[in-house]
């Protein structure tokens, strides 16, 4: 897991190498562990490290040598590639350099061109320059759980791991781009190629791209997802193939040189990872949970421990206060420089925290469990006819009915419609288009964000494996009554706890993992108000006087509160430059 950068010219020039010096500064906490630099021609490209396989050789940039056939390659990645031991039996006649996971993708690259990355199990983003062709190859996994960006300008290409890397080399001027604002205010998270920032662009998940004299020659695009034909699984059947496709993604992905723990919420997906670890490691499993003591969230410390407990993990709790919320939410909404407003954020930054004293550099996690095995009411809903209640989701955006907004937000649904239109394609049931809607951007644009950020911000590297190849085909193919049964989402998952982890209570209704966020912002409500409002980029957008009224309004609006309030102070660091250190009320004030 690292950061990496890079630019080509479009004039064939050498690139200005203090660029990457700039860089390389704004993602220094990627990667810790060292820096590595490559300029050959018209590129320059480095990578930070966090080393997490093969710590004595697996320094980057990797090289393919050049041979009677091939010129000379070299690559740098962000990232883990889980089946590297695979590949290297496969391409047993290969002189390998290093123990590195990344090798294998020069020579699967040299004989399968753009094609390379179909040949990839792991999480990744990945730059190959290719000086013998003119190009510059930059890929990104199918689920998008590594994040990559460029630029394009008149004198050349740029990209690196985070777009505040684009904005402190001064390759981008930071501003806000309108219809991008009003969909993060809308959603949450902003969908689709664009970023907030004019300018700066998202590689797609799944997307390989070529670009040759600093513009974008080719494009391909592998799919997370197979097509919507279902397994005719019955229980049985469906239980065993579950078994063994989780255990093998679980497995693969404890591939490590370094200590190891896992994330747990004692909800269903992070009971699951929790159960096969325990079957996988002969140690106690590293598992860490977060609690709001004293507010009127559900706490789920108690059911953890208990889960915890049955799988005789060593378990750690941290609390996570209010003071705690307004002191360290300026410095959390700093490092989501691509914005996603989701209050998990809070959690899981201290968590990566926490991981990090404890000597952790790779947690575990469940996200993509409820995407990929139906776990949210809005699929139900969307099975449903509109007389039986059914409704599409994401069918209101959330400052609707507040009053806030001087006009309408136009467009904000877009990207969403556009995902729907495409999901809906391939015999998908509605089920089925439902989850891919969310696996298109909701996944990678919020969840994936979020855990990239709150993790790498600490030099923690999370892994995902519910979002492995396999256990996505398996999901994705399995019947919609092995997903929804009774009105309840990831019954294959809770069937098998039964069995493997009674503990956890499978069938017992959860409250899901909510932070108290409306409950601490309505104690400082009219202090908070009058901030927000005077914030540049709220002012921006809303009437002063309603975003009082808002904040006046007590904890049932809540998530709107919240959404208003992680902007202003988003806008503060990334658009004002103001510095994130200090609360949030001296934050606001500067």
């Amino acid at each position: 897991m690292c950061g990496i950068a890079g630019l080509m010219t479009a004039d064939g020039t050498a690139p200005a190498t203090d660029v990457l010096d700039r860089m390389a500064m704004a993602i220094g906490h990627r990667g810790p562990d060292g820096r590595g630099d490559y300029v050959d021609g018209d590129v320059a490209m480095m990578q930070v490290r966090l080393a997490i396989i093969d710590l004595k050789t697996g320094d980057q940039p990797l090289y393919a040598p050049a041979d009677e056939d091939h010129g000379r390659l070299a690559l740098i990645a962000n990232g883990e590639i889980y089946n590297y031991i695979e590949l290297r039996q496969q391409m047993s006649n290969i002189d390998y350099a290093t123990g590195s996971d990344c090798e294998s993708m020069l020579y699967l690259y040299r004989e399968h061109g753009m094609d390379f990355a179909e040949h990839l199990r792991g999480m990744y983003t990945v730059a190959i320059h290719d000086p013998d062709d003119g190009a510059l190859v930059l890929a990104r996994d199918p689920f998008g759980i590594k994040p990559l960006y460029y630029g394009v300008a008149e004198d050349g290409f740029v990209f690196a791991s985070e777009p505040q890397a684009l904005l402190a080399a001064g390759l981008v001027t930071p501003a806000v781009e309108p219809a991008k604002r009003d969909e993060l205010l809308a959603l949450q998270f902003t969908t689709g190629t664009e970023t907030i920032f004019p300018g700066i662009y998202r590689l797609l998940p799944g997307e390989t791209i070529v670009v040759r004299k600093g513009r974008i020659a080719e494009r391909v695009k592998l799919s997370a997802l197979p097509p919507g034909t279902s397994n005719n699984f019955g229980r049985g059947e469906a239980l065993y193939e579950f078994d063994r496709v989780i255990t093998d993604a679980v497995n693969v992905h404890q591939r490590s040189d370094v200590p190891y723990g896992m994330f747990l919420s004692g909800g269903i997906d992070s009971s699951v990872i929790l159960a096969v670890m325990r079957r996988l490691n002969p140690a106690p499993v590293h598992a860490l949970t977060a609690g709001f003591p004293g507010t009127g969230v559900h706490d789920e410390r108690e059911h953890a421990k208990d889960v915890a407990r049955a799988c005789g993990a060593d378990h750690q709790e941290i609390t996570i206060t209010e003071d705690d919320f307004w002191r360290e939410l300026p410095a959390i909404a700093a490092c989501m420089d691509d914005p996603a407003a989701d209050y998990a954020i809070v959690p899981t930054y201290m968590l990566a925290r926490k991981a990090k004293e404890s000597g952790l550099k790779v947690v575990l996690s469940g996200e993509g469990g409820d995407e990929l095995f139906a776990g949210y009411g809005r699929y139900r809903r969307q099975r449903r006819l509109a007389i039986f209640g059914g409704r599409r989701m994401r069918h209101n955006y959330i400052l609707a009915g507040t009053g806030v907004l001087r006009d309408e937000p136009m467009g904000w649904r877009n990207g969403i419609a556009a995902a729907e239109a495409e999901a809906g394609e391939y015999g998908r049931t509605r089920l089925q288009a439902a989850q891919a809607v969310d696996i298109a951007d909701w996944l990678p644009n919020d969840l994936l964000t979020k855990l990239d950020r709150c993790l790498m911000a600490h030099g923690v590297e999370g892994r995902v494996p519910f979002l492995d190849p396999f256990v996505a085909d398996f999901a994705f193919r399995l019947p919609d009554r092995m997903k929804v049964r009774h009105g309840t989402g990831k019954w294959v998952l809770r069937k098998w706890l039964e069995t493997a982890l009674p503990a956890s209570k499978p069938f017992t209704k959860k409250r899901g993992f909510t932070v108290p966020v409306g409950d601490w912002i309505s104690d400082k409500g009219e202090k908070l108000g009058e901030l927000v409002a005077a914030n540049a980029g709220i002012a921006e957008v809303c009437d002063r006087d309603a975003v009082k009224r808002l904040f006046s309004a007590g904890r049932d609006q809540g998530q709107a509160q919240w959404t208003l309030l992680f902007y202003a102070l988003w806008h503060k660091r990334h658009i004002e430059g103001a510095d994130a250190s200090g609360d949030v009320f001296g934050v606001l004030e500067r």
